[in-house]
């Protein structure tokens, strides 16, 4: 039986709350038990439980009124209502108002493991459901881990030596070269496959939102805060956690971080009780974090314990030998989606694939593929289909390069000319509106104002 699953029961009866106390913590659950509504209410405003088996005559506040309370706070909290067996109409109430089942007194002992379980077992399938949901939403279009570069095997060995252990992984590496791959790859080669992969990408969500999706809340915690929530490190207990664009994160954030790095336990936005994980933490970043560290805008000790094991991936312009093979994966995944068989593709088409820098990596080189193979009309992707950025054929403006002759050039005063130029360019344009200038030329507000003070620009007098 699932340990993790929590139950409170609330009975006034002694006897009643000993029996069943002792009779889950046989199954393997976490038990708690309260004497009345009252500290069944307060239990409630403190924790999440997965299960709430409370009677429904209670002096003061009754189970009733318990089961609104959970309805209000924790909807996702599983109620089974007991009751006498001529108050059925009471039980029948509850159900209407959202409990799952009910017992009736006197009660077989198989009777209540059998609609306890049942009732765990559904919401284990529930919360399955909402990971693979997830999982489906999150899913990453890149392909699997395709190379053969030495750069690349030296990372599939990285992969094989740390998927059995549970150590901090760290991987570095530029956007688009899948990290997200190998963070999977080593969940997928571990002990902990069968449980959850749980993913987020810090630097796309607001601080606030972040930590209440990373550690949970509860209700009233902040402005939107209408109910107890599980965070996601509760979904992935007993799997794996990657943390994307760790570098991304406040102080804030990467406090929490290292409490739960350290002592595997964390507290629930608004919450007062420890909440303890069994999760193995990926991370990853884009960002040189031993740089943020000097800079002072990423925590030491939090760098430290993340870089237990790090891995560095090359980006694809160090192992173009992996570009053939890359494309071939690409033209197949496509080719099937899209109702289309190739042949293959023009060695004209794979020199400018080859010749190229792919400064998004292999995100960008799946891009290119997918396109091509949308575009293509014949059985071989030849090089019109290919991206023009890829060709070559940028629509970006380029600059005008003067020819130096033997006597040579004043840099200097080229340099300064072709600035006051533009800058009067942009101010006639924008009608000398100079945030509009200022926008038109990339610049900000306050570099705008120190270039037009250095070239002496004013904005001329309107005549007679």
């Amino acid at each position: 039986m699932d340990e993790t699953f929590s139950i409170l029961v609330v009975d006034d009866e002694r006897s009643m709350r000993d029996f069943l106390a002792i009779m889950l913590k046989k199954e393997g659950y976490q038990v708690t038990v309260v004497e009345d509504g009252n500290q069944a209410i307060k239990a409630i405003q403190k924790d999440i439980y997965d299960l709430v088996i409370t009677d429904i005559k209670m002096p003061g506040v009754d189970g009733l009124q318990v089961l609104q309370t959970i309805k209000e706070l924790s909807p996702e909290t599983l109620v089974i209502m007991i009751t006498a067996f001529s108050s059925t109409q009471d039980a029948v109430k509850a159900m209407k108002q959202g409990a799952i089942d009910y017992i009736s007194k006197p009660f077989e002992v198989e009777e209540i493991k059998l609609i306890v379980r049942n009732a765990l077992e559904r919401k284990r399938l529930s919360e399955e459901n909402r990971y693979l949901k997830r999982e489906l939403e999150s899913k990453h279009t890149s392909a699997a881990i395709i190379g053969e570069s030495p750069a690349l095997q030296r990372v599939l060995k990285m992969i094989e030596k740390v998927s059995y252990n549970r150590s901090t992984v760290l991987i570095l590496g530029e956007s688009g070269t899948g990290k997200e791959l190998v963070a999977r790859a080593i969940h997928q080669n571990s002990p902990r496959r069968n449980k959850p992969f749980v993913t987020v990408n810090c630097g796309a969500i607001p601080e606030h939102l972040l930590e209440s999706e990373l550690f949970g809340h509860m209700k009233g915690a902040f402005t939107g805060a209408i109910a107890n929530k599980q965070g996601l490190f509760e979904l992935a207990d007993g799997g794996t956690f990657f943390l994307d664009e760790i570098g991304e994160t406040t102080p804030t954030i990467q406090v929490k971080l290292l409490r739960v790095l350290q002592d595997r336990q964390f507290k629930r936005v608004g919450g007062t009780v420890d909440i303890k994980v069994d999760v193995r933490i990926i991370a990853a970043s884009n960002k040189d974090l031993e740089k943020m560290v000097r800079e002072g805008t990423f925590r030491e000790d939090l760098f430290y314990r993340l870089n237990v094991i790090p891995i560095y991936i090359e980006p694809l312009r160090n192992r173009k030998e992996d570009i053939p093979l890359l494309v071939n994966y690409f033209l197949r995944k496509y080719g099937e989606e899209l109702g289309k068989t190739f042949s293959g593709i023009t060695d004209e088409a794979m020199k400018v694939l080859m010749d190229y820098d792919w400064p998004g990596n292999i995100r960008e080189l799946e891009n290119a593929i997918e396109r091509a193979v949308a575009l293509e009309s014949g059985s071989v992707i030849s090089v019109n289909s290919l991206p023009d950025s890829v060709r070559g054929l940028s629509t970006r403006i380029k600059p005008f390069i003067p020819d130096i002759p033997p006597e040579g050039v004043d840099l200097e005063n080229i340099v300064n000319e072709v600035e006051k130029g533009l800058l009067m360019k942009a101010l006639q344009k924008s009608g000398w509106v100079k945030k509009q200038a200022a926008k038109m030329l990339h610049l900000s507000f306050r570099s705008l104002r120190y270039r037009l003070d250095k070239f002496d620009i004013d904005k001329p007098e309107k005549p007679f």
